[in-house]
């Protein structure tokens, strides 16, 4: 089973800073304009550390990942990070507005042994590309820590673990909060209760856990533990780089919103709709429509529009013609465009991604890309289902919201890891 352990988390020292000033979204979504406003938002922002800049002259000894321990190391030093004295977990929670509905996403920070994915009890539902594990791998060795966590799934319906969660948060004051960029509030608690960890551990046990984000941290961590182990042969596996650090939230609590990401190609056969039309019920609707919307809830039911063309198109899919795909991916409106549209109906390799419906349509409209294509949400039980099956979604198959903020925890592997087993 999944090992998660407690552990001596190092936090900002909010004497020192406010956490509004210090934390940031993750690294793979930030964008050079807004990695700019962190950098002006204090000399501390964990930017400078999980996603810095790279400067001109930067050479082998003097680049990002050189930057970013340093950054790391003198701010423990100067007090600006502290380690929390005993080991715990840390209560994460996140409220936030969606779609006019608030919600609310809660969860713990915790160390889990690394094991291969699919081959005990954690489980991967998308495909990665290598650039990101490149970066990730060269920031692991650097600093030598874990400094933003992977976002993790689990169920269970007891809900335990959850009630111990709620109830710390109603009757303590969070140690740290920050407000995000789209207005949602993170905050963070500390539990050191050997009672309640164990509560917390117990709720994970013979649980299978599912990466929601973080793909590439978790592949690039087993890769840095391969490399540790390789430079000690006597390693015993207690070592700190055997495990990695996890937000883990439970399925059953509800707090998690999956949004869809649209697909957006440069170039497309003529006539595409001569090839749709077998596959499809193809079905036009007026421009200015709310494309996303009309095909919300729908199954199989795809938004498309293309340059220069006055029309956007309902694709309703009849089914029954991806029969060599496996049946956990079969059903999956990324499968069905990625496997059929894409890849045997269009001869598409070259996909480009966006979140915003408006965005994407003005894409296409201003010429930058020939068509988009608009889709449905992932739902959170596909995800359990292609992970527990052992299969990948394509990538951007899942956008989990809301994103955690780095800089809440950092997990050092300098620090000895106690055996909780």
């Amino acid at each position: 089973m999944a090992e998660v352990i407690p552990f001596r988390g190092i936090l900002y020292n909010v004497s020192k800073v406010s956490g509004e000033d210090v934390v940031a979204p993750p690294y793979d979504i930030i964008t050079p304009e807004y990695r700019e406003q962190l950098y002006n938002k204090s000399p501390y922002n964990i930017v400078r550390t999980d996603s810095g800049k790279e400067l001109e002259g930067d050479n082998e000894s003097e680049n990002k990942y050189t930057r970013a321990a340093y950054h790391l190391n003198s701010w423990l030093d100067d007090g600006i990070l502290v380690r929390v004295q005993n080991p715990g977990f840390y209560v994460y929670e996140v409220d936030y507005t969606i779609e006019g509905q608030q919600k609310k996403l809660r969860g713990f920070f915790g160390v889990v042994r690394l094991e291969e994915l699919g081959k005990g009890n954690i489980y991967p539902h998308e495909c990665t590309h290598s650039r990101p594990k490149v970066d990730r791998l060269n920031l692991m060795r650097a600093c030598n820590a874990n400094v933003s966590p992977i976002f993790s799934l689990y169920n269970n319906p007891e809900r335990k673990a959850s009630e111990v969660l709620e109830g710390l948060t109603r009757l303590r004051q969070p140690y740290m909060e920050a407000r995000d960029h789209d207005g949602a509030v993170h905050r963070l608690w500390i539990i050191e209760d050997k009672e309640d960890i164990e509560t917390l551990r117990n709720d994970l046990k013979g649980r299978a856990i599912f990466i929601a984000d973080g793909h590439h941290r978790y592949e690039t961590a087993l890769e840095f533990q391969r490399e540790m182990q390789e430079k000690n042969p006597s390693y015993t596996g207690d070592e700190p780089f055997n495990y990695v650090l996890m937000f883990l939230a439970n399925i059953s609590d509800g707090g998690l919103t999956i949004l869809p990401t649209h697909r957006l190609i440069k170039s497309i056969p003529e006539n595409p709709m001569d090839s749709l039309s077998r596959y499809f019920e193809v079905e036009a609707v007026p421009t200015g429509k709310d494309i996303a919307g009309i095909i919300s809830g729908a199954e199989h039911a795809f938004g498309f529009c293309q340059q220069g063309n006055g029309h956007q198109y309902i694709l309703r899919y009849r089914g029954d013609d991806l029969s060599d795909v496996h049946p956990a991916l079969r059903e999956l409106d990324v499968t069905i465009l990625h496997e059929l549209i894409f890849r045997k109906i269009l001869g598409v390799t070259d996909i480009a991604y966006e979140m915003d419906v408006r965005e994407t349509i003005n894409k296409v409209k201003d010429g930058h890309y020939g068509a988009a294509f608009f889709l449905n949400p992932t739902k959170v039980e596909d995800v359990e289902r292609v992970a527990l099956a052992s299969m990948r979604m394509p990538p951007k198959s899942t956008y989990f919201y809301p994103k955690l903020l780095t800089g809440f925890v950092i997990n050092s592997f300098n620090e000895i890891i106690i055996g909780h087993r």
